[in-house]
């Protein structure tokens, strides 16, 4: 393939910036913009082995100084000889080495186009490619795991077993069909309905993840409710570190829902502070109130605020009732608060998570943290799992309906054809999550939502 280039660290100013050439003739290019100090040429230079120097225009004009590192084929990332050029990291700068770089023959990379080429040259499959982004956007630990893991391959593996036991029953349906004067054994409707089973429940736990992935990812739907003027506003500030939400000690201050993402250890929440839970006569604040409550159903995290200075009044007793064990008690103003209060609001709550806290002071922050972390934490005995993205997510879901239709046939009598056909389908479902089988509409889809340069 053609030599491509692109910047492929951030475009902002930094320290360095860096280039990326790849393709046939990159070293060529990389000769013609890069002159190393040592006088080597670029095109002699071997594989994993830098050289310093100056980069160069045309008319042989330094335009600045850095480093070049050479990959050569098949050992580079793309698979593909490859060159990289250091340069300090001036916006400036780095455009006029990625223009320099295209006037002496790269053309400028599509999105994606490093790693398209990874995979297109047998580097990665199409499982381990898609982590490369997800690597890249993770939010936090366990969406860093989960990405490592699939860029790990392990992804890649679990469906290529599942394919592999598919395959190999679908051998053994073939051979008992196709040659029946041979003294082959019979395949067993038993042993037939185990595989489908067992590959169902593999699948099955993967899409389930989903969710959990897409929530870490973008993150949790959270809200924080209560009556008026008990903190939830304070406790928003708090958690942000900065002052978002207006704080006044008049009730009804916050009308509007106000959400922002905060991350809590390795746990990112979209956190929403809501208008205080009561009746009103104020059209606007009741529109608020309706608001606040429609987001209490719609949110994973409900971090209910109470008032620890005042007695349960019947809006806090009505909260009380309406939470569920997802719910996170936050039992405010503790620099101030009653024993007898605190005491009753732990009765109202029994059974789930409760933090005294002072908002103001910030005491209780890192117990509500830890509380939170661990709600989310790992859900494998590693700490992690594995989180699927749409696309795969699809693939898997169409190829659990195959198998549903092969299950439901081999039980209603069918004869082992009709099986076959559904295990099949299943099987290519699973060839096109890992790219063993695809079309390039496909390929080209997903590396489109890379970034330029990756």
């Amino acid at each position: 393939m053609d030599a491509v280039c692109a910047v492929s660290t951030a475009q902002a100013q930094g320290a360095i910036s860096v280039v990326r050439i790849s393709g046939k003739d990159a070293l060529i290019v990389a000769g013609k913009v890069f002159v190393p100090l040592s006088g080597k040429r670029i095109e002699k230079m071997t594989g994993y082995s830098c050289a310093y120097g100056n980069i160069v225009d045309k008319n042989g004009e330094t335009l600045d100084d850095g480093v070049i590192t050479v990959f050569r084929e098949p050992h580079s990332y793309t698979g593909e000889d490859t060159a990289e050029i250091s340069c300090h990291g001036g916006i400036y700068v780095t455009e006029r080495v990625l223009r320099l770089c295209c006037e002496n023959g790269a053309e400028p990379a599509d999105r994606g186009e490093f790693t398209k080429r990874a995979f297109l040259n047998g580097k990665m499959s199409l499982t381990q490619a898609e982590a490369v982004m997800d690597i890249v956007s993770a939010q936090g630990e366990l969406t860093l795991k989960s990405a490592r893991l699939s860029r790990e391959g392990r992804l890649f593996e679990e469906i290529k077993a599942v394919k592999a036991r598919l395959v190999t029953l679908l051998g053994e349906l073939a051979a008992w069909a196709d040659y029946p004067e041979e003294d082959l054994p019979q395949v067993e409707g038993s042993a037939v309905l185990e595989t489908i089973d067992e590959c169902m429940s593999v699948q099955r736990r993967l899409v389930e993840n989903y969710d959990k992935g897409l929530m870490l990812k973008k993150g949790v739907p959270s809200v924080i409710v209560g009556k008026p003027n008990v903190g939830k506003s304070t406790l928003l500030n708090l958690l942000l570190g900065f002052e978002r939400a207006i704080v006044t000690d008049t009730a009804g201050t916050t009308r509007d829902l106000l959400e922002e993402s905060v991350r809590l250890g390795d746990v990112t929440l979209r956190l929403c502070d809501t208008a205080g839970l009561r009746e009103t006569d104020d059209e606007v604040e009741k529109i608020g109130v309706e608001l606040a409550r429609r987001r209490l159903d719609e949110s994973v995290l409900v971090i209910a605020v109470f008032d620890g200075s005042e007695t349960p009044c019947d809006e806090d007793r009505a909260l009380a009732k309406s939470l569920d064990k997802n719910a996170v008690v936050v039992i405010n103003k503790s620099d101030k608060s009653s024993a007898a209060a605190v005491e009753e609001y732990r009765r109202l709550c029994a059974g789930l998570a409760v933090v005294e806290m002072s908002a103001v002071d910030g005491v209780g922050r890192d117990e509500l943290e830890g509380i939170i972390a661990e709600r989310f934490a790992g859900f494998d005995g590693e700490g992690a799992a594995l989180f699927v993205n749409e696309r795969q997510k699809k693939r898997l879901e169409m190829s659990i309906e195959a198998l549903e239709s092969a299950r439901e046939a081999l039980l209603s009598g069918m004869t082992l054809d009709a099986v076959t056909v559904e295990l099949e389908r299943s099987a290519e479902q699973l060839a096109s999550l890992t790219g063993e089988r695809i079309t390039d509409s496909v390929v080209d889809e997903i590396f489109s939502r890379f970034c330029v340069g990756k």
